[in-house]
């Protein structure tokens, strides 16, 4: 909904002809290799944006619709009365579980994340073998010093990592920002304040996942309805999820490095940013216009 923007972030034009952040993604997207798209979005939203947004790709790319329900929920659970506010991001992930039947990338639809993070996750998909042990997952990584708004707080996966660049950590920080003196802090789930080493590679919710993701995503989601269901304002992430998975060694996430530049919109302010930097790589010749 963009609370914090105050609108639909996800459709506001940022190219120099209209063109969302959205659309380059998308466009990144498929001249990696990628084969379908799966729109995760509030159903009373549809049809704006089909019209808007799904309809300039339907020629290029498989596009499909996924609706993140506040009532989509696994058998014997219901929404606690009064809950109006969605249940996270790994709640949105699960939206689409009808559509997805093999490997997959998840993305946030208002964060500029550069080709080259495409590239490198679709190589990844290409090169990584089938293991029956244990399940193979990747997160593109970007130092959380990139990351911060100069307008506010920003929620961030802040991941720590062991030989190999695996994950070995992924921990939800929310309300991160830099004090005056220039630490950079954050809150705990918990609601514990913790100061964060600025270059610590941190989660944008760029993902890549096999399909066996989505059973253990249900088994995780269901057991976090039993402890906060009838919260008004609990949120299951996808950084949660794969922590758990690899404390339990059912999976390993490698950490992959990108010669990309990550940008957003978390904020009204933001925006000038983002256009300016994506009037630079059009410029720079890394993307035509029209975006086409």
């Amino acid at each position: 909904m963009g609370s914090r923007y105050g609108g639909l972030k996800q459709m506001d034009p940022m190219g120099p002809n209209g063109e969302t952040v959205l659309d380059y993604s998308v466009f990144d997207a498929i001249r990696a290799g990628f084969g379908k798209v799966v729109f995760v979005i509030r159903e009373d939203f549809a049809e704006a944006f089909r019209e808007s947004v799904g309809s300039r790709f339907k020629d290029r790319i498989e596009v499909d619709y996924a609706f993140q329900k506040l009532d989509d929920l696994p058998e014997g659970f219901e929404v606690p009365e009064g809950r109006v506010k969605p249940w996270g991001t790994a709640h949105a992930v699960r939206a689409a579980r009808k559509l997805i039947d093999g490997p997959f990338a998840v993305i946030n639809a208002d964060d500029f994340y550069g080709a080259d993070a495409y590239q490198v996750i679709a190589r990844w998909f290409s090169e990584t073998p089938a293991d029956d042990s244990k399940s193979h997952y990747s997160m593109v990584g970007y130092p959380l010093k990139n990351t911060l708004s100069e307008h506010g707080t920003v929620n961030r996966g802040i991941c720590q990592t062991i030989a190999g660049n695996l994950l070995s950590d992924v921990e939800e920080v929310v309300d991160i920002s830099r004090a005056d003196d220039g630490v950079v802090s954050g809150t705990r789930i918990d609601g514990s304040s913790l100061v964060i080493d600025e270059t610590s590679p941190v989660s944008m919710n760029f993902w890549g996942f096999t399909a066996e993701y989505l059973d253990q995503l249900e088994a995780h989601f269901t057991e976090f309805l039993k402890e906060h269901g009838s919260e008004m304002k609990s949120e299951c992430y996808i950084p949660t999820v794969v922590d758990e998975l690899i404390r339990d060694e059912r999976a390993d996430c490698v950490v992959l490095d990108t010669s990309a530049s990550w940008f957003g919109v978390t904020y009204p302010d933001d925006k000038p940013h983002v256009v300016e930097s994506i009037a630079a790589l059009v410029e720079a010749g890394d993307y035509p216009t029209p975006l086409t």
